[in-house]
């Protein structure tokens, strides 16, 4: 039985578990070994520039009370940072505006060394799992930068929002959670039910039905900050668990790490308030006047008489895997007549961002 600790504040502890099972010996030992190692120098401190140092700007009638941090998980590859640019230009332009609960926000890089967009991005350093721990599964990094991260930083707020590089805030972001009931996007190809066979190797039957997990991943969420201190030990563990299962890991994929979060959050008895309205995903949501987050997760393909050619290059694309080694070009070409609107909505703001982000052109 895998079971959460109350407290995040010590990365030997919850490691231990592991190693009690026989879970990565050598990867937990050097884990122990990098805190120990670190601890004389004290906790990391945050850099860059931005929201951080200074007076921070809130949506008029915004209640302290219910304002959340906007944290997101990253690396250093270009890929992912001119993603986290887009993201966090659109949190500035949304934070301020009436109707926004949005707090601070730390670009949480698990590269384990500063980069190029210290001074843009508020920005905290963590420890990337040991080489080889995550087995080319660089999403295992996030759940223990989570971890690392709300053991180091300062963060005002009592709520957090776990984002990801490539949401674009398209309208100013309420606080969704309603106490200690947190707001999460139902995925429809997350399903514990379907899966309870190989769910039952981490959720055991004295917790409760499998329909006690939500249908979710971390991202989005809005939690309370002592909820996640709670959970993201658990989620941690849970993860490295999973991915060490061969069933689990062949059964689960990419998605591995979402439901890991899912059952850690269940283990807890957290559970979440499921907003279908919190994020869109295009193509497959046509519309974005509904929704406060774009997720553009899928590859747009297109003909040049707007219709949708996926699974196909189209005449008019836009898939952010086809700028792994260099960002997009500022002015984009918008897509042909007939296509949603949330597509065009989505390059729009991308264009809007780069045309306004300094340096956009220039290497990182």
């Amino acid at each position: 039985m895998i079971v959460g600790r109350k407290n995040a504040g010590k990365a030997s502890s919850f490691l231990l578990i592991l190693i009690s099972v026989g879970c990565f010996f050598a990867t937990y030992n050097f884990l122990t070994m990098v805190g120990h190692s670190r601890s004389g120098d004290g906790p990391r401190k945050l850099l860059g520039g931005g929201d951080q140092g200074g007076a921070v700007a809130f949506g008029s009638g915004s209640d302290p009370s219910k304002r959340f941090h906007v944290a997101l998980t990253a690396t250093d590859a270009l890929y992912s940072q001119w993603q986290s640019r887009i993201m966090y230009y659109w949190y500035k332009q949304m934070r301020v505006r009436p109707g926004s609960d949005m707090g601070g926000f730390t670009r949480i890089l698990h590269s384990g060394k500063p980069d190029g967009l210290m001074d843009e991005i508020p920005t905290l350093v963590v420890d990337p799992l040991p080489e080889g721990a995550d087995r080319g599964y660089i999403v295992l990094n996030r759940p223990w930068a989570f971890v690392q991260w709300l053991q180091k930083a300062n963060i005002k707020e009592d709520y957090i929002l776990m984002a990801e590089p490539d949401h674009i805030f398209v309208k100013p972001l309420p606080n969704l959670a309603h106490g200690e009931e947190p707001a999460a996007f139902p995925f429809f190809y997350i399903k514990p039910t379907d899966n309870e066979k190989i769910l039952r190797k981490f959720f055991p039957e004295e917790k409760g039905p499998v329909s006690n997990i939500d249908p979710i991943g971390n991202s989005p969420v809005i939690i309370q900050k002592a909820q996640l201190e709670k959970i993201a030990p658990t989620w941690m563990n849970v993860s490295l668990k999973m991915k060490e299962d061969v069933e689990t890991d062949k059964a689960f994929g990419w998605v591995l790490e979402m439901y890991a979060y899912a059952v850690a959050s269940a283990l807890h008895g957290v559970h979440h308030s499921l907003q279908k309205d919190f994020m869109i995903q295009p193509p497959w949501d046509a519309k974005s006047d509904n929704t406060f987050i774009i997720h553009y997760t899928y590859g747009c393909d297109y003909s040049l008489k707007g219709e949708l050619t996926y699974g196909k290059i189209g005449e008019w694309r836009f898939d952010k895997r086809s700028y792994l080694r260099s960002p997009p070009p500022r002015n984009l070409s918008l897509p042909p007549p007939g296509v949603p609107e949330s597509v065009a909505t989505l390059v729009k703001m991308v264009n809007e961002a780069t045309a306004n982000i300094v340096g956009w052109d220039d290497e990182i």
